[in-house]
């Protein structure tokens, strides 16, 4: 099972209950009726990125979807979170590229920042594992979704994730 296509999304729920901010927030990155497998880091040689749209239009509720997910939650009133996904990958898809999962509670988080940082964090990873000289170009792209939790004694979720389609 070796992923073709990857697309990537992001949500945030806000709930009194826990977990019903998680399904909110999966709802919210339209993924909430899919059964979900968290994988790691790898993004498979020659996986092509789709948008959102292309993406969900190829699944079927139920389904077992693959992913690399970032999730962060709060029940502290006026607590900043932030969740994102970043990908480095070489211009040459012949080879496999990383995806890094990047989580923040800092109150000076913005969504550029977040996504700076787990784009860094796959590029170091890719780097490091893929030491022999690479001439070719480094690709980066990301996901991220940050939140304030304003609901009296809830909960607010925020995630972020790529998901893998295999055909």
């Amino acid at each position: 099972m070796i992923p073709k296509k990857v697309f990537f999304t992001r949500g945030i729920g806000k709930h009194k209950g826990h977990l019903q901010s998680f399904e909110i927030a999966l709802r919210d990155a339209g993924i909430e009726k899919y059964n979900i497998v968290n994988v790691s880091s790898i993004l498979p040689p020659n996986c092509r990125i789709i948008t959102m749209r292309e993406g969900l239009s190829k699944l079927k509720p139920g389904q077992i979807i693959f992913c690399v997910m970032a999730r962060n939650s709060t029940n502290e009133y006026g607590k900043h979170i932030t969740s994102a996904i970043g990908l480095a990958m070489y211009e040459n898809k012949n080879t496999y590229g990383y995806l890094s999962e990047y989580t923040s509670c800092e109150d000076s988080e913005n969504e550029k920042k977040a996504k700076d940082i787990a784009e860094d964090l796959a590029e170091q990873m890719l780097t490091r594992t893929l030491m022999h000289e690479r001439k070719d170009r480094i690709i980066k792209k990301s996901i991220a979704q940050c939140a304030i939790n304003d609901t009296d004694g809830g909960w607010t979720t925020v995630i972020a994730a790529a998901v893998f389609l295999l055909d």
